[in-house]
């Protein structure tokens, strides 16, 4: 028997929905996101870029900084470093799935060096074609080609050059100069409490003068998620998964989690995920991330004592395995049923849009 003494009453679990009031019609919706997905009928499964975030390859170097940092805690002998001493405001355990994104000063650095390095790679291969072609054409040697090029490569491979080394130098050598917490998290999916909360920056569109962040928290069954879908620079639609409020101006964008793409189905993949993240009457999404904290949460533990899981599952996968799996992740997205099930929330809630 699961003792649910751990949870908090407000935990959620799908068999003990309270029917609710009437939804509230959401402009932003009706302009934005015209497709509602369906509650219910969830698969395991998530986006395939969750799955890939924790390889077991990544889960066995972590644990052996772990013993590593154990050892040397039991000896007296550990330092430890200034990342430690960083809040990034970020957790992903069997308790909560809290969300941050590093400051601006950070992705400057990030940005400075990836951008550099795409651009050099371009120029440089272009300018490869071009030399060739005029050493073919006109017959100069090629110190008389560089030398008539020496202007426009120096400024197309130079500054490209430049960016990219010195961002790549700074992360590397100075992390104390780029890598900063921010301000705070911007949302939180919390199992234990059955609570979504969404961190508030703002008040009445200006920034809090007093440091002080707002949170506006509702049960995760008050909300519907939404794939909202606009255009790019090149008119391609770009789908992206909204969890929003269906009472109260609360709203989520995963955007940043799950990068928009063409395709719906990682947008539905990622809904499931949350769904039986949240769900306390089944256990956690067996994904690497979770494998840990497995025998911490009460469902889970006794789902893994019943069917004898592997503690170790995932970290002791070989890399050929987990590419395996990961293929069968892509091919199961892609043939997700979300928009053939039916919205078992119906039942609780009148919907008016």
């Amino acid at each position: 028997m699961t003792d649910r003494s751990w949870y908090a009453q407000t935990a959620y679990g799908w068999n003990e929905v309270p029917q609710q009031g009437r939804s509230t019609e959401r402009p932003w919706i009706m302009r934005f996101a015209k497709v509602r997905l369906p509650w219910g009928n969830t698969d395991d499964i998530t986006s395939v870029n969750h799955l890939e975030k924790f390889s077991p390859k990544a889960l066995r170097l972590h644990e052996g900084f772990k013993k590593e940092r154990e050892e040397q805690i039991a000896q007296n002998t550990y330092a430890p470093s200034p990342y430690e001493l960083i809040d990034f405001h970020i957790r992903d355990d069997h308790e909560c799935f809290r969300y941050a994104l590093l400051p601006a000063s950070s992705h400057f650095w990030i940005y400075m060096l990836g951008i550099g390095r795409v651009l050099f790679l371009i120029f440089f291969t272009l300018s490869i074609f071009i030399i060739t072609a005029e050493f073919i054409d006109t017959k100069k040697t090629l110190t008389d080609i560089i030398n008539d090029y020496n202007a426009t490569l120096t400024v197309l491979l130079g500054l490209p050059l430049f960016c990219w080394l010195t961002g790549k130098a700074v992360i590397k050598f100075l992390p104390s100069l780029w890598l900063k917490p921010s301000r705070g998290p911007i949302w939180e999916l919390n199992r234990r409490t059955g609570l979504v909360t969404v961190f508030d920056y703002k008040n009445n569109g200006e920034y809090k003068k007093n440091g002080t962040i707002g949170e506006l928290t509702a049960p995760f069954y008050e909300f519907d998620a939404y794939i909202a879908t606009s255009p790019d620079s090149q008119g391609m639609p770009m789908n992206v998964l909204y969890l929003a409020h269906r009472y109260r101006n609360i709203m989520i964008n995963f955007g940043a989690l799950l990068c928009p793409g063409p395709e719906t189905q990682p947008a539905c993949a990622l809904w499931d995920f949350i769904q039986n993240y949240m769900d306390v009457s089944r256990p956690l999404p067996d994904l690497p991330q979770y494998e840990e904290y497995r025998h911490l949460d009460p469902t889970t533990a006794e789902y893994d004592r019943l069917t004898g899981r592997n503690p170790r599952f995932w970290i002791d996968m070989d890399d050929a395995t987990f590419k395996q799996v990961v293929r069968e992740m892509h091919q199961r997205v892609a043939s997700i049923d979300t928009f053939q099930r039916p919205n078992l929330m119906a039942a609780y809630v009148t919907y008016v849009d």
